[in-house]
Formats: C-alpha cells, sequence, structure tokens
C-alpha cells in the first residue's frame, strides 16, 4: 500500500481536502533560546508539575486540559454508513474536532478505540481522563451507546456528552418551538410521531417529553412502541413508560393519521399518501440523510413547515447548532457533568436567536451565525451554576 491516493481518487475534492489529514497541532509558546527551553521543559517543566501535584487543580490553569475534549468512538454507527470501524471513522471524528477548533475555540483530539463492548470502552475513556476536560461519544451503535455514557457519567468530574443523542435533541427541539410559534400551537397540544427508536430518537423523545410536549409516539422497524409490548429492550420499555398516552397500537403509518408533527430519525421512506393523513398545519422535520424519510418537495405539499438533515434545504437540523456551545459553556463553568437543565437552556438560548425573523423558512439559525455559540455557552454556563455543577 502506498500513502497517497489512488489514482482514481485524485479528482475527488473531498478526497483532495482529506489528504493528509484536517488537523495539525500548533505550539502556544515559542522556544527559541535555551532560557525558553529551561522554562518549557526541563528543568522549570518540574517546579509546574510539583505544584499540580500538591493542588491537582491547578492542571486547569497550567495546561491545556480546561479547553480540551477527547471525541471518542468505536466505529460502529457512523453517519450513515453503520459499523465500519474505528480507522474508517477517523475522518468524522477529525471533522468533529475541527468544528470544535474552528467554531467554539476548543481543542478537541480524535480517539478511535479498537474495542466496542460497553465495559472496554468505558474502561479505556476512564483511563484517558486526566488528560481532558471533557468527552464528546461519537458513532457508538445502541443500545450500548446508552450504558456507556451513563458508567461515563457516574464515574468521571468532567462533561460527558453522546452528541448523536443530545445534539441532535437540542436542535431538534429548539426548530420545533419555533415550528410551532409559526403555526400559532403550544407544545401542549401536540401530537408527535418520531420515527426511529436509537440514540436520536430516544434522547429528542425524552427531551420533548421535559419540555412539555402533548403527546408523543415512537415507532421502530416492529411499529408503534407502547407498554406491555414484547421484546422491548430496557430502554425502549422506558420510552414506552413516558410516551404515547393515546396507546397507540400499530404501524407508524397508521400513528401518523391525524398527527400534528413528524421527526424522522431514521431510514424509513414515508409515503405521500400517508403524509397526507397528518393535521392541518402539520410539522415535519424528515432528517435522515442523504435521503429524508419525507422529500421536502412532497412534505411542503402537506406541511406548514419542514425542515431536514441536508445543507441544501432550509431549517438545516445540524448538531453543529449544538455541541460547540455546550462545550464551550460546560468548560467555562468548569462543570462536572452536563445536565438535563444545561440541555434545555441550549436549546432555549438557540430557539430564541430567531426572534421576529422567523419564517417557514428561517426557524434555525445557520451553523455559520456568529451569535450561536456564544448564546448557547452562555446559557449553559449559567444554567451549569444554577444546578450545581460548576466549579467557576
Amino acid at each position: 500500500m502506498t500513502n497517497q491516493p489512488r489514482s482514481h481518487l485524485t479528482d475527488d475534492p473531498a478526497f483532495v481536502l482529506h489528504e493528509g489529514g484536517k488537523l495539525n497541532v500548533v505550539s502556544s509558546v515559542d522556544v527559541n533560546d535555551n532560557e525558553g527551553l529551561s522554562l518549557a521543559y526541563t528543568p522549570g517543566v518540574a517546579r509546574v508539575c510539583s505544584g499540580i501535584a500538591e493542588t491537582p487543580d491547578l492542571v486547569d490553569t497550567y495546561t491545556w486540559r480546561s479547553n480540551l475534549v477527547a471525541v471518542v468512538t468505536d466505529g460502529s454507527a457512523v453517519l450513515g454508513l453503520g459499523d465500519i470501524g474505528p480507522e474508517a471513522a477517523l475522518p468524522v471524528m477529525e471533522g468533529k474536532a475541527l468544528l470544535f477548533n474552528q467554531f467554539a475555540g476548543v481543542n478537541a483530539v480524535p480517539i478511535a478505540l479498537s474495542c466496542n463492548e460497553a465495559d472496554a470502552i468505558v474502561e479505556t475513556v476512564e483511563r484517558m481522563a486526566p488528560s481532558f476536560g471533557g468527552v464528546n461519544l461519537e458513532d457508538i451503535a445502541a443500545p450500548r451507546c446508552f450504558d456507556i455514557e451513563r458508567q461515563l457519567r457516574e464515574r468521571l468530574d468532567i462533561p460527558v456528552f453522546h452528541d448523536d443523542q443530545h445534539g441532535t435533541a437540542i436542535v431538534t427541539v429548539a426548530a420545533l418551538r419555533n415550528a410551532v410559534r409559526l403555526t400559532g400551537r403550544g407544545f401542549d397540544e401536540l401530537r408527535v410521531v418520531v420515527s426511529g427508536a436509537g440514540a436520536a430518537g430516544v434522547a429528542v423523545t425524552k427531551m420533548l417529553v421535559d419540555s412539555g410536549i402533548g403527546d408523543i409516539a415512537v415507532a421502530d422497524s416492529k411499529g408503534v412502541i407502547y407498554e406491555g409490548r414484547e421484546g422491548l429492550t430496557p430502554i425502549k420499555e422506558d420510552i414506552a413508560q413516558i410516551s404515547n398516552k393515546a396507546g397507540l397500537r400499530g404501524s407508524i403509518e397508521t400513528a401518523l393519521e391525524g398527527a400534528d408533527v413528524f421527526i424522522g430519525l431514521s431510514a424509513g421512506e414515508i409515503p405521500e399518501s400517508v403524509v397526507a393523513t397528518m393535521a392541518d398545519d402539520a410539522i415535519i422535520f424528515a432528517m435522515a440523510n442523504p435521503n429524508p424519510e419525507v422529500h421536502p418537495e412532497v412534505a411542503h405539499r402537506h406541511a406548514s413547515v419542514v425542515a431536514t438533515g441536508r445543507s441544501d434545504f432550509p431549517n438545516q437540523i445540524n448538531n453543529v447548532l449544538a455541541f460547540p456551545g455546550v462545550f464551550r459553556g460546560a468548560l467555562d463553568a468548569r462543570a462536572t457533568d452536563v445536565t438535563e437543565g444545561m440541555k434545555l437552556a441550549a436549546a432555549t438560548a438557540l430557539a430564541d436567536l430567531v426572534s421576529d425573523d422567523l419564517a417557514g423558512d428561517y426557524i434555525i439559525p445557520s451553523t455559520f451565525d456568529s451569535r450561536v455559540v456564544p448564546a448557547v455557552a452562555a446559557a449553559v454556563a449559567q444554567q451549569a451554576r444554577a444546578d450545581g455543577v460548576a466549579r467557576a
């Protein structure tokens, strides 16, 4: 094998951009003489090491840890590609690290692990944790992603955030707040149907329930989830207990009849004939990539507000609107956790940025809106202090 791209790939701009990777480590100080060397390394560094040994909290002042996030994956659920392994996942993790730095000034290191047992991942991350100020879990398959995040939150005193779950939930809730405002309804009036009970579907459902949604039904590949349905995993049993007040059973197509909102977080296509049975002034968030569950052209024929996960249509539900600001705020507050309150605060701050500019094709800010990270970070840091998890 050679380190150069194969000849037939050299014309592909994506491969050209990625050649050599997307990241470098850049020094924050210059060492140009013996005096500088003696301060940056031995013997001067020993004084700093001794200071941290005596007062461990000084590590956040005198190293880069307080502004450093580990972006951790096992490569088991990468984008829409599935279980492609840790090496193939690295370009995505590099991209995540790039966005952390570009949008929020947060340093991030991609870490792809060659293990996918929950306990092994937890143990590995726990052993690495002294080097980092936070952990962003990424592209880890459900259901083990839930257990990994839970265990790490219990064991570590730094923020742990699974972006596939909570980043998606924050942006979805923010966008839905504005979509509802545009159509003149309240959260407590809505009946929502979620397609997909994976990481994103579960997190979105829980956050919508916490936000006071009227009723919400979640469908997986076997149909609507309800209490007592055979074969439910523990996570789906939890979802059954907090959702589907109407007691719906059967297919997602049946559940969509008369529904106010459809939130697509799976690859399952919804026929137009089914979309047409939704309530008047329906809201459709079809977020599968690259092929939304309902194509925007179809959705617009039956809905007042439409959002997707794609950048080539208005109202993109993009996690980059959430995770840089969430970590910026959590790191600034030196938070020990990312609480449910902090996530809701992030969603509210994001929604509020739209303000009086609200329109059918503008329910969520652009990913390049310079107001996003400062607003989300400030709200998250403030809520961290209110929730008692801040150390600064």
